[in-house]
């Protein structure tokens, strides 16, 4: 029997809720980047487990001590590095219900309510991000979607269902070949700018992944990739995949899927689409033209943990064909069949991924969405958007530096002249902790990435960014403050522009009031045994 108690669990439970309220509300509060060095944990926790329980009082107390002070705060408005890795306090509260519940549900009879709302999901998010209807689970067609943990899991899901369905397929046109031969053989293709992780799926799944030069602007043009593919069957190679990229990671350029789609379609080769971050944008119908031609795609994936307010991890994909996917992993042991297999509203999740047991993510889903709605998502993005482009008219009014680039809520801009002046800038910024930013390269330069980032994220926080990189390459440079650049918020420079009304994710302390009282509400009422 576990040593807490059904009354320690409602008590240890409420104060972390308090604590996590507590935090996020005075998250700016806090440095983004912690000030330890490697190994501080070690020589804080003991080395072993020790004999008897401890009290959650001293573990929490524990937590704040140890654990507090190594956390880089991803959810601080402060951060501008990698992309966005957003919560709300809805997605906490469902992750919270679906920890509670412990589903595993793997198959329809684990838990029906898991593998149905999972589906309605799905659909919503196709419908909210305006996806052609053919990926939706639908009478219409075969398609579907599916929840994964991340866009890398659901990239390798693409790999390998490609490369079953390309297997199968060449061994009736080359019988001569085993099926040792044939894999041997197989290339996949991607942009040199794609994200790490395909490059990785092309490891584990034992496919040689070309990396295709982007052009100048960082896009995979049809052009390369046709020629890549031409090349290697001339050679003797099988092409299998190409994965294209919607919000490449250094500059979130668009790979051309109109030129890059009809010749997969006509030469059986899948295509598969990452739009980790930028995906969520097309919710808004000003931004429908990123996804010219995704109807040729065969699978495409976006992360909700990054723009669409629901907490890591929680990657939305989409099969244009199901079926292609559960015949390349299906395997059926007796004590996983039920008499409901193969019913179109209850898919068995089991088959579209490589894991067996899977999480509720559904449920914080469904919260955040309905908590939100559809305007709501779209409004907060639209802004997000405009604070971006708020920061990069700051930087375009400081004759020092130059924007590179700039695509939905990324900036990135750079120092004139070397780029020795652009990393010690970046460098001495990350060393005061105060904002979070990375590097890339683009056209041949180092750049500073600046993303909007972070729970809740308002005029004032790009205002406080502007402020330190400012103020640091006046120290870096020997310059004297500009009297036209003196702190951003008692400027009325007339070439800046104002913002709509300032949207907010939730009013702090009413949000935080009403999630926390009705959590301790409902642990009373059972309390009383209503």
């Amino acid at each position: 029997m576990a040593n807490m108690d059904i009354n320690e669990f409602r008590e240890f439970g409420r104060a972390a809720i308090d604590f996590v309220a507590d935090y996020l509300e005075n998250i700016r509060d806090r440095d983004v980047l912690p000030s330890v060095k490697p190994g501080y944990l070690h020589d804080m926790l003991p080395g072993e487990l020790q004999n008897e329980p401890e009290d959650w009082k001293t573990i929490m107390e524990d937590f704040k001590r140890c654990i507090l002070p190594g956390l880089t705060h991803w959810q601080s408005p402060h951060f501008h590095a990698f992309y966005p890795s957003q919560t709300s306090y809805s997605s906490i509260v469902g992750e919270t219900l679906a920890a509670g519940l412990g589903v595993v549900g793997f198959s329809w009879i684990c838990s029906p309510v898991c593998t149905e709302l999972e589906v309605i999901m799905m659909n919503w998010l196709g419908q909210l991000l305006n996806l052609p209807k053919s990926f939706l689970n639908c009478d219409e067609g075969n398609g579907g979607g599916i929840i994964q943990g991340s866009a890398s899991e659901s990239i390798l899901v693409a790999v390998l269902a490609a490369r079953e369905q390309a297997v199968r397929r060449l061994k009736v046109d080359h019988p001569e070949l085993t099926d040792a031969e044939i894999r041997g053989r197989l290339v996949a293709y991607t942009s040199d700018q794609s994200n790490s992780a395909v490059e990785k799926s092309g490891i584990l799944g034992a496919i040689k992944m070309r990396l295709l030069p982007a052009d100048e602007t960082g896009i995979l043009r049809g052009s390369t990739f046709i020629r890549a593919v031409e090349e290697d069957v001339a050679n003797g190679l099988f092409p299998v995949i190409c994965v294209a990229t919607l919000g490449t990671t250094g500059t979130c350029a668009y790979d051309n899927l109109a030129e890059i789609g009809p010749y997969c379609n006509e030469n059986r080769i899948w295509l598969h689409i990452d739009a980790a971050y930028a995906g969520a944008a097309l919710c808004l119908p000003e931004y429908a033209h990123i996804m010219e031609g995704a109807e040729m795609a065969d699978s495409l994936n976006f992360n909700l943990h990054k723009w669409m307010f629901v907490n890591f991890d929680c990657c939305a994909m989409w099969f244009k064909d199901a079926g292609s996917v559960t015949k390349s992993f299906s395997v059926d042991r007796i004590y996983l069949q039920h008499q409901f297999q193969g019913h179109s509203k209850a898919p068995d999740y089991r088959h579209w991924q490589i894991q067996l047991g899977r999480r509720f993510r559904s449920l914080k889903v469904w919260i955040t969405l309905r908590t939100m709605g559809a305007e709501k998502i779209r409004q907060l993005i639209r802004f997000h958007i405009q604070l971006a482009n708020r920061f990069e008219e700051y930087v375009r009014t400081d004759d020092r530096f130059e924007v590179l680039c700039s695509t939905l809520a990324l900036v990135c801009f750079r120092l004139k002249g070397d780029d020795a002046r652009s990393k010690q800038l970046l460098e001495n910024i990350t060393q005061r902790k105060k904002i979070f930013m990375i590097p890339a390269t683009y056209q041949g330069k180092f750049i500073i990435r600046f993303m909007i980032c972070g729970i809740d994220p308002q005029m004032h926080d790009i205002e406080y960014a502007w402020n330190e990189v400012r103020s640091q390459a006046d120290l870096l440079l020997g310059d004297e403050p500009n009297p036209k650049q003196l702190e951003i918020k008692n400027s009325n420079s007339s070439e800046i522009a104002e913002l709509d009304d300032e949207p907010k994710l939730f009013e702090k302390s009413s949000e935080i009031g009403k999630i926390t009282e009705s959590l301790s509400n409902f642990a009373i009422s059972h309390e009383k045994g209503q």
